[in-house]
């Protein structure tokens, strides 16, 4: 039989396998990275197990030790059934990994991340290993794209809660930017509830490394595919009330209550509940209109975890250990 099979292979095209001309390139095989990468297989039951092996017994314990975190409205949460889509503000590429171990677990279980098609499904083992530790799908953000908002609809129609940052990536001096329209879309046409989120101090633990001057940039453009050093820093987590696109309500008109929303949590996190809720300072959480070292220095200066102050049990109890 053997015999056969090479006399046929040895036969010219048609009957064999056509030749490349030696004359012409030869194409690179199109690697599906970026927005084409399927997840799919991150959310069969063998995937989610692992994850929820993996964050449960060794992301979460590990954050608990980097980014010991106070939690904050987590009452919010407690009679909801989702599907949830939490809208938070970034700092950091820590932001996700404290965010899920903060996430009660009947919603973490069942949850997806919207990420940057670019930055972490720029190659194959980056985007497994993001779809699987972190239940990650790729989102178009350097342009409007139809088909990465599709995914997460279908999703949060599905009953999968997503996390979004509306703000489209890290902030690049610390102070919150101004929110896309992303999440509000997804809620409006999910009907999904969005959980506005506010976190501070992630910033000090993983801080945005700044793009330096021959490297290949991330994302937008603005920051570098590099890692700054992990650092110990105490967080805060503040969960809001639930909130819904109202009846006939313009997407952009919700999109700017859920920030204010987060706004206003950012507030109560640098005063108390009453005072967040009687001002309007944006300045808080969006930092001066200044130069850039001038916001820089505005900061808040990092602290210690044993400096940090313990917050009011009341109105908003902290979550259970």
């Amino acid at each position: 039989m053997s015999k056969y099979t090479a006399k046929l292979g040895a036969m010219k095209f048609p009957l064999s396998k056509p030749t490349w001309p030696s004359s012409i390139p030869r194409p690179n095989p199109k690697r599906r990275v970026g927005v084409d990468y399927e997840t799919d297989w991150a959310r069969s039951y063998p995937a989610r197990l692992f994850r929820a092996a993996y964050t449960d017994f060794i992301a979460s314990p590990l954050t608990s030790v980097i980014a010991p975190a106070t939690v904050v409205g987590a009452q919010n949460l407690e009679r909801l059934d989702g599907p949830l889509i939490f809208a938070a503000n970034h700092n950091s590429h820590a932001d996700t990994t404290v965010l899920i171990a903060a996430i009660p677990v009947k919603f973490r279980h069942r949850l997806v991340v919207a990420a940057a098609s670019d930055y972490f499904f720029d190659s194959t083992i980056k985007a497994t290993t993001m779809a699987l530790t972190l239940g990650a799908i790729p989102i178009e953000r350097a342009k409007v794209s139809r088909r990465s908002a599709q995914a997460a609809i279908d999703l949060a129609s599905d009953g999968w809660n997503v996390v979004i940052y509306p703000e489209g990536g890290r902030s690049a001096d610390g102070w919150m930017g101004e929110f896309k329209s992303g999440a509000a879309f997804v809620a409006q046409r999910s009907g999904a509830t969005v959980i506005p989120v506010f976190m501070e101090g992630t910033g000090r633990v993983l801080p945005k490394r700044p793009l330096e001057e021959g490297q290949t940039p991330g994302g937008s453009g603005s920051e570098s595919r590099g890692f700054n050093r992990l650092r110990r820093h105490p967080v805060s987590i503040l969960f809001g009330r639930p909130m819904h696109c109202l009846e006939g309500e313009d997407v952009r008109v919700f999109s700017s209550r859920i920030e204010e929303a987060v706004i206003e949590l950012g507030r109560e996190s640098a005063t108390d509940y009453y005072q967040a809720r009687r001002s309007q300072d944006r300045s808080v959480t969006h930092g001066p209109d200044a130069s850039p070292w001038r916001r820089s220095w505005a900061r808040p200066p990092a602290i210690s975890v044993s400096e940090r102050s313990p917050r009011d049990r009341w109105p908003f109890l902290r979550a259970p250990k």
